[in-house]
């Protein structure tokens, strides 16, 4: 005899918008006789570090039909009822002020959350399927509002208030959920309906968002065998006046981006904020495939009360970084000289961080959850980002590969025996099932590369993979604080060496204050400090207008006297500048490279193309 679960029952109004605070009521109708048990989750999956969501618990009280409950607090995210028959009502309050995609944000003009934040967990019942009843916040000046979400209908209707449902807690806290006056654009790539949902104020070109998105979307569908593991996909996106961001999700993601990230009406030239708007919707959308279904073994299942280790996150966001911008170009939303200027951008940002010579990217992942996540004044000097040289690493990876079968085989090959072998199987990928897998399906002898690029500090050998693909490499001093690498056309070396400080600055107010200062430069050996603000250059006063001016007029080799301010002390340092470093890359197609390495490169970027997916 099968004995049905009885579903979990959540109800969440926006009870206090002005206050930002959510009203949930969770409903058990069976508890655990000896107790029921309830947690809320530590940490919210993508976003690795621990960020203690009980704490915005405000209120709890718990009854079972007329009779009050006590609720016992265990430790900071657990709370135990006192037995009871049941039904079992817990209602809390969730302060929610976190404009972020991984939190929760209530005002009087829209509210968003994650499940993570504001739904309890029913220990031992977390496989009873759950529902969820939407309701609007009270009064006439919000009955325009409606319901943004890939959460499975329960009888609620499209962008309607009611009940939604999910198969279990871990579906269910994977919905997250936008609630207000959106603007609304949808498509249809192979067969699945999409929707892209803007909250803010915002006057993007939706009809070309739409078809930009479908492109990307049918692109990574195709990629991984032309068909999706949802039926409905939600880009649920939080436009500010300056802001980025994306946390993935099992059929949506939530977005935050500046207003003049998106497309503007009768403008078709894309700009290059655009292009990065682009890329962010795509990493977050291969997501979807990689580190959604193909995840990691430690993350199978999650643990969302203390920190899941692996020294994966280098493949899981690293190979996702390399797929974002690759997929734009060979769908054609980026030319290749737009990709390789991306991709130069991000081979200088990794050169100019010291930390990679002292922090492997399999070190990294497995020390995000204090380090990359808990970045400080001395993050450049002290890690390497599994972001940035993770992608660098797959780029490596897919050229070696390519290099060494003439073609026949590639990281994308890789890729999809994964999406074959752990996505839809179920099952977690182990710490080195990655480096076997390569090996496997490529026929390369991968081991020396993989014990160099993960394991240790070793630099990339990737201007001589470039080369063999037929692109220009160039590695040079930057002519400017903005200059951040890219195109080799776009920058030329200048005559004259360019003096530096060795630091990052930021405004303080109008003054100039030391962000972080590098190892190795000439702050640093002075004895500056990050926090220090500037007060004058050889009793020339600083400020943020000048600062820029005063340090063109000197040269490399100079000496200053430098006055600045520690706290409220005033502290006078002598320092000897010096030139900058070479640290920034420039990529090009060699339009005369030989025609072994255009056909590696042109199979490499080529756009593709595929049947036309429709619109509505």
């Amino acid at each position: 005899m099968i004995v049905e679960r009885a579903p979990i029952r959540y109800r969440i109004v926006p009870r206090h918008p002005e206050a930002h605070v959510f009203e949930v009521i969770l409903t058990v109708d069976r508890p655990d006789p000896g107790g029921q048990t309830f947690t809320m989750p530590a940490w919210i999956p993508g976003s690795y570090m621990i960020r203690e969501f009980a704490r915005h618990v405000v209120r709890i009280a718990a009854r079972c039909g007329r009779r009050a409950i006590a609720l016992e607090k265990l430790d900071k995210h657990t709370w135990r009822a006192a037995p009871c028959d049941g039904p079992l009502r817990v209602t809390y309050e969730v302060y929610a002020w976190d404009l972020s995609v991984r939190g929760a944000h209530l005002d009087t003009t829209h509210a968003f959350f994650n499940g993570t934040c504001v739904f309890l967990r029913v220990e031992g019942q977390a496989e009873a399927p759950c529902t969820v009843e939407i309701l609007p916040p009270s009064g006439s000046a919000h009955r325009r509002w409606r319901v943004a979400t890939a959460m499975p209908s329960a009888g609620a209707r499209r962008h309607g208030f009611g009940a939604y449902r999910a198969r279990n807690y871990d579906e269910l806290i994977d919905h997250p959920v936008e609630m207000g006056e959106f603007a609304l654009a949808g498509f249809t790539a192979r067969g699945v309906e999409h929707e892209v949902a803007i909250t803010g104020r915002q006057s993007a070109d939706l009809t070309r968002l739409a078809r930009d998105l479908e492109r990307m979307t049918a692109h990574h569908i195709d990629f991984f065998g032309g068909r999706a593991p949802m039926r409905y996909y939600v880009f649920l996106v939080m436009a500010v006046g300056d802001g980025y961001g994306g946390l993935e999700h099992r059929a949506s993601t939530a977005l935050i981006c500046s207003r003049d990230d998106l497309p503007r009406a009768g403008v078709e030239k894309q700009d290059d904020r655009y292009r990065v708007f682009l890329g962010l919707a795509s990493h977050e959308y291969f997501h979807t495939w990689n580190v959604k279904r193909i995840k990691p073994a430690a993350f199978s299942p999650y643990d969302l009360s203390r920190e899941n280790y692996t020294r994966l996150l280098w493949a899981f966001e690293g190979m996702t970084s390399y797929y974002d911008d690759l997929a734009l170009v060979r769908c054609g939303l980026l030319t290749p000289p737009q990709y390789l200027a991306a991709l130069a951008r991000t081979m200088t940002a990794v050169e100019r961080g010291s930390g990679r010579a002292k922090q492997s990217v399999a070190e990294s992942s497995f020390d995000a959850w204090v380090k990359y996540y808990r970045q400080d004044e001395n993050a450049p000097n002290a890690i390497v980002s599994y972001y940035a040289k993770g992608a660098l690493i797959a780029l490596a990876l897919d050229l070696t590969i390519r290099r060494a079968t003439r073609g026949r085989k590639s990281l994308d090959d890789v890729m999809r025996a994964l999406w074959q072998e752990y996505g839809k199987t179920g099952r977690g990928v182990g710490e080195t099932d990655i480096e076997v897998l390569a090996e496997r399906i490529s026929g390369v002898r991968l081991e020396r590369f993989f014990t160099s690029a993960l394991y240790s500090c070793a630099d990339l050998p990737l201007a001589a993979l470039l080369r063999d693909f037929g692109i220009k490499v160039t590695l040079r001093a930057a002519q400017s604080a903005s200059d951040r690498g890219g195109g080799m056309s776009e920058k030329r070396e200048p005559s004259e060496p360019r003096a530096v400080l060795g630091a990052r600055t930021e405004a303080f107010g109008p003054e100039v204050k030391l962000a972080q200062v590098f190892d190795g430069g000439c702050a640093q050996a002075a004895g500056l400090s990050a926090g220090d603000v500037l007060v004058a250059f050889d009793g020339i006063r600083v400020s943020s207008a000048n600062f820029e001016r005063l340090l063109e007029r000197r040269k490399p080799g100079e000496r200053m006297h430098v006055h600045a301010f520690r706290r409220d002390e005033l502290i006078v340092r002598e320092l000897r500048l010096l030139a900058a470093p070479v640290d920034t890359y420039g990529l090009e197609i060699d339009v005369h490279a030989p025609a072994t390495r255009r056909r590696l490169r042109d199979a490499w970027l080529k756009p593709t193309t595929g049947a036309a997916s429709r619109r509505r």
